[in-house]
């Protein structure tokens, strides 16, 4: 069997050394693995006869939530003095999918993924969002396994470039362009196309109107005092629809 079609459930002693070599560079050791194994099941993985029916769904709601926490309470230690807006924006640099998904891949969680054969075929090891949800159910599970603590010191560790890379007033403008772009992408590997659509008001105050389109579906526009502000805002309204939508494309 090739090594990229390998299960975790493939031989005991093949998990126990593969497990044993995920916590080592996870920098924790579980007391029920079941957790662990857990949190690397997707949903389209379907279970041995003397294996429970779990996926890491629940584990990656948790995740998600904690993982938001532990980051937010990071950056308002480490600049005490910024506004809100600020820490939110930072906060999002470090839990968008690409980011988890780099950190999934550094920690070697793809290759232990429990995938369903279809999940195989269709490059499940490799897709961003897959690995950003396993890295959240590890998180979870680490956290339920053993404690606060434990899953704050993990997360700091596996995303301390991230979250080091977030001093600074690079950070301070959020860029919603680059935000879709990569939701998009994410989503269905594609990437948004901007259209100037409008022009209106006086030379001295002129007023700009984007649009935003995926294929042929236009998503969403905006309005700005230039073109890179329209498209902003395009972007802008472009998120708030899809996640109103639940980023259904």
């Amino acid at each position: 069997m090739p090594r990229q079609d390998r299960q975790p459930g493939d031989g005991k002693q093949a998990v126990v050394a593969t497990l044993d070599a995920l916590e080592e560079r996870l920098g924790y050791r579980f007391q029920d693995r079941a957790l662990l194994i857990r949190a690397l099941t997707h949903g389209s993985y379907r279970a041995t006869a003397d294996e429970a029916d779990e996926n890491y769904e629940r584990l990656e709601f948790l995740g998600d939530t904690l993982l938001g926490f532990v980051v937010a309470e990071w950056l308002m230690k480490e600049d005490p003095r910024a506004a809100e807006g600020v820490l939110t924006r930072r906060r999002q640099t470090v839990v968008r999918t690409p980011t988890l998904a780099r950190a999934a891949r550094r920690l070697g969680i793809g290759e232990l993924l429990r995938l369903g054969p279809g999940e195989l075929r269709s490059g499940g090891r490799s897709k961003p969002s897959l690995l950003a949800d396993a890295f959240e159910a590890v998180l979870g599970a680490i956290y339920f396994d053993g404690g606060l603590r434990k899953a704050r010191s993990f997360a700091y560790r596996a995303l301390r470039g991230e979250l080091q890379a977030t001093r600074g007033e690079q950070f301070v403008r959020e860029d919603n362009k680059t935000r879709l772009q990569e939701l998009v992408q994410a989503r269905v590997k594609r990437t948004p196309v901007y259209r100037l659509v409008g022009e209106r008001g006086p030379a001295h105050r002129p007023e700009f109107e984007a649009a935003v389109y995926v294929g042929k579906r236009r998503l969403a526009s905006g309005i700005g005092s230039s073109r890179k502000e329209a498209e902003q805002q395009a972007a802008l309204q472009a998120l708030g629809r899809l996640k109103q939508e639940g980023a259904e494309l």
